[in-house]
């Protein structure tokens, strides 16, 4: 049995009920991120050329908008639950790295919630959707 199956095993036997409400909130802060980025594109467009990585920021607003509206659901639903998380900690790396020294719109800095949303996403990528989620449905129903 490879490492990826024993950690998938001690996950679902030592996971608690409350860890799904956790999963479904970090979700659906990255969906309600990405639905603020799809209304207010100039302001994430700001956030971006702002930063370190403003040479590609024309596909990168789309890329993060999407990537969290998508990972966002996916992650609530606990489907693909690790890819999802894997999929947006890159971009949330980067929000508290590059993005976040500047403030936003509202005067106030986002840090403290994009760090509690990496770290969530960091937890999921590791831990895996729980017992309640697609993805254990799915992994049960193979055969």
């Amino acid at each position: 049995m490879n490492t990826l199956q024993q950690i998938q095993r001690w996950s679902l036997t030592h996971h608690p009920r409350w860890l799904i409400v956790l999963r479904v909130a970090v979700g659906l802060c990255l969906f309600f991120k990405g639905i603020f980025f799809l209304a207010n594109t100039s302001t994430l467009e700001e956030l971006v050329k702002g930063s370190l990585v403003a040479n590609r920021s024309d596909w990168m607003v789309i890329f993060i908008t999407w990537s969290h509206l998508l990972g966002g659901f996916l992650i609530i639903i606990g489907l693909l639950t690790r890819w999802a998380a894997l999929l947006n900690v890159p971009i949330l790396m980067g929000a508290v790295i590059f993005i976040n020294t500047q403030r936003d719109s509202f005067g106030n800095f986002e840090l403290p919630f994009a760090f509690i949303v990496l770290v969530g996403l960091i937890f999921f990528l590791v831990e895996g959707g729980g017992p309640i989620s697609l993805d254990n449905f799915f992994s049960k129903h193979e055969a």
